[in-house]
């Protein structure tokens, strides 16, 4: 007699709601086989998870509830260790599957995972632990078009069936897990504005906002090391004053949710002096939300993946601001944060229309990230070095240098680096010193 058929589970992860909302659109659009449990696992990566909401604690989160048979939450599972930095040794790994089996009512059922960000905890980490569970990946975001963050170790990688994506930037194809022939697979727009929608609906009561109003995205830049908390609220305030520019008398600022009240206070400030009617957003809401039911004049961002919803899905005008500084500010060069803004400057309007901003062709924005991605991370795809080449011979110049490192160009051996003749001008302590001299001799000429 043949034994019973397993029964299968699966374990679908996400830390925000655009994610959960992403899932529910897959979903619905039948991309997951039929599965006798289906389970929403939720990760809360705050600094400080016990004072933010977690994603099913949010509001609107009620109709993405009715997508899965059960919510757990991996921060409870894991107590008290933080879910951003929490990994089990290796030796402990069996004893942790079966603790989880136990906890969550697997069983031996035969787990299927589809997780984000897989290349860091805690999604690796659950990778990891279901040893011999197959994985999909889906994209919470831009940070798919641009090379995975880490060397991932192959006994995960090869475990990746694909790579689900929302078409945020259409024509552009996700460099994430190419390194392991993972393909992409577009999750349906209409289904994901159709859980929008549902989303919206659900959400109580937000503040009357005017009529074709500036709307501000908070992006908490300075929490990431990117940006001083003095620089944040400088840019907040360029948006502001960007949008009054445009003629929009009428401002909603966004604030990311965890970022301090402080914020909101300096642009208060600001637009009392502008004369303009500012409205703070204080209940945590998707953006899309906004887009949906407020339809406003103008959506203004740093590089938030909600600015490319908006022109994309509803069809809204969008500027971004700030970018440069921040490409020049991304550390490592590796950084997942760096396509998501090279995105932003090379296809979004320039808030302050200042010339020399036009966007980058269309035909040439695949040739472009292929170009940072590989010098993001040769090591993982040498075989994009010619196209790496290629580019950056007939392209880098004043527009496009922004996106690139000399110091890493030259290390590359790239077009854009120092030739290789005046290599040895940086290891030359003579040089050096002649440099040393010429700045502080222009220095106190400027005095």
């Amino acid at each position: 007699m043949s034994p019973h058929p397993r029964r299968t589970t699966q374990i679908f992860c996400a830390s925000t709601l655009y994610g959960a909302a992403t899932l529910a659109a897959a979903i619905d659009s039948d991309l997951f086989e039929e599965a006798e449990r289906r389970v929403l696992l939720v990760f809360n990566n705050s600094a400080n998870p016990e004072t933010t909401l977690a994603v099913d604690a949010m509001p609107g989160f009620e109709p993405l509830r009715d997508h899965f048979d059960d919510v757990l939450s991996w921060n409870e599972a894991i107590r008290p260790f933080h879910p951003g930095s929490w990994t089990p040794r290796a030796d402990d790994i069996p004893l942790f599957e079966r603790y989880l089996r136990l906890l969550w009512g697997l069983g031996d059922d035969r787990v299927e995972l589809v997780l984000e960000s897989i290349q860091v905890t805690p999604a690796l980490t659950v990778a990891q632990l279901f040893t011999g569970a197959p994985v999909h990946v889906y994209a919470d975001g831009l940070m798919s078009y641009g090379p995975t963050r880490n060397k991932l170790d192959p006994l995960v990688g090869t475990r990746v069936r694909r790579l689900l994506h929302l078409d945020l930037v259409p024509g552009l194809t996700p460099m994430l897990l190419t390194e392991f022939d993972v393909p992409g697979q577009v999750v349906p727009t209409g289904a994901f504005l159709k859980v929008l929608s549902e989303l919206g609906e659900a959400v109580p009561e937000l503040p009357e906002l005017p009529e074709n109003s500036a709307l501000l995205l908070g992006q908490y830049l300075s929490a990431l090391n990117i940006l001083s908390v003095k620089e944040e609220e400088d840019l907040h305030v360029r948006m502001l004053r960007g949008a009054v520019e445009r003629g929009h008398r009428s401002v909603v600022f966004k604030p990311h949710p965890t970022a301090p009240a402080r914020f909101s206070r300096v642009l208060e400030t600001e637009a009392g002096k502008l004369g303009v009617d500012l409205t703070v957003l204080d209940t945590p809401v998707l953006a899309e939300v906004l887009f949906e039911r407020a339809r406003p004049g103008l959506v203004v961002g740093c590089f938030s993946t909600a600015l490319f919803t908006a022109s994309v899905f509803y069809g809204l005008p969008v500027a971004r601001i700030g970018t440069e500084p921040l490409l020049d500010r991304l550390t490592p060069y590796q950084n997942s944060n760096r396509v998501p803004a090279v995105l932003a400057d090379a296809v979004l309007a320039d808030l302050e229309s200042r010339k020399g901003e036009d966007a980058v062709p269309d035909g040439d924005l695949n040739a472009l990230v292929t170009a940072v991605g590989f010098t993001m991370q040769p090591q993982m795809h040498p075989r994009l070095r010619p196209a790496a080449e290629r580019y950056l011979s007939q392209h880098f110049g004043p527009r496009t240098q922004r996106y690139f490192k000399r110091k890493r160009l030259t290390s590359l051996g790239l077009p854009g680096g120092i030739p290789e003749r005046l290599s040895f001008l940086p290891r030359n302590s003579t040089a050096r010193r002649v440099v040393r001299r010429a700045k502080a001799l222009r220095k106190a000429v400027k005095r």
